[in-house]
């Protein structure tokens, strides 16, 4: 009788590719990355599209023709309305995707497949910002075009071919692309769904509230420096007179990002998971 060798198991090489992969596989397994998703898109589209059907002109800083000194709506923010929403939805995203591994302890068999660390997060990261980037922009797309039905004749209307429009859509999306990536990171470095949430919830929508508590000409030179704040800028048609450029406002959130990331690569090299 002739006996067969059994072959050794093949041997595979940890690549910052294959780490990919594997995030992305684990990423669309889960039910709550479609549906939270989902509610990110539909927010940004049904809240926008609603803003301009309702919109009604007379109305106290809603007035006037599209430009700087229009009032506080133009078409691009009504369409736009529903970014702060949608914020909410992808940053929860983002601290499921990282710090739900820790409650279920699945952490520990991801850090054991891949022991280096590091590329998990930067993985992690690169598969939820160009999917959020590419799913809210057109959302943001979306609520134009059906707001311009709502506004069609309308002192404020615009289209997409006017200047800054196309520009401001866009940064609605890089926007909420990367408030998902610092979800990640704050689910990386914090290794606790709500405390992440509530952090970040707390410096875009609270922090510059709380802001205002101090004496003016402090509060006036740090305020457009927020993270919340410098985010607004990056998708506003018009720049006004207490807030950063859109370059300046993507390079001051990208900064806050990339501190955060940075803040998360370190614990999760020197913590134990």
């Amino acid at each position: 009788m002739t006996v067969t060798e059994l072959s050794p198991t093949r041997a595979y090489k940890v690549t910052g590719v294959r780490v990919l992969r594997a995030e992305w596989a684990k990423f669309w397994s889960l039910r709550s990355s479609w549906i939270t998703l989902g509610i990110a898109v539909v927010l940004l589209t049904a809240l926008g599209a609603i803003a301009s059907a309702t919109y009604t002109p007379g109305t106290v800083g809603q007035d006037g023709p599209p430009g700087p000194g229009s009032g506080n709506q133009d078409a691009v923010s009504l369409a736009l309305l529903g970014v702060t929403f949608a914020s909410l939805a992808v940053g929860v995203l983002g601290v499921l995707q990282s710090a739900g591994e820790y409650t279920t302890g699945m952490i520990r068999s991801t850090l054991t497949a891949v022991p280096r660390r590091l590329p998990v997060l930067w993985s992690k990261a690169a598969v939820i910002g160009p999917v959020t980037l590419v799913l809210t922009t057109l959302g943001a797309l979306a609520a134009f075009q059906l707001g311009t039905l709502g506004l069609d004749g309308e002192k404020i209307a615009l289209s997409p071919g006017d200047d800054g429009v196309l520009r401001a859509l866009a940064g609605a999306g890089l926007y909420l692309a990367l408030v998902a990536v610092a979800g990640v990171a704050l689910g990386v470095l914090l290794r606790s769904s709500a405390g992440a949430i509530a952090v970040l919830v707390g410096v875009l929508l609270i922090l510059p509230g709380l802001a205002s508590l101090l004496p003016d000409s402090l509060y006036d030179n740090i305020n457009p420096y927020f993270p919340g704040n410098a985010g607004s800028a990056m998708y506003a048609l018009h720049q006004s007179s207490d807030a950063l450029s859109p370059g300046a406002g993507l390079a001051v959130f990208a900064g806050w990002v990339a501190l955060t990331l940075a803040a998360a690569a370190w614990r999760l090299t020197k913590s134990d998971a």
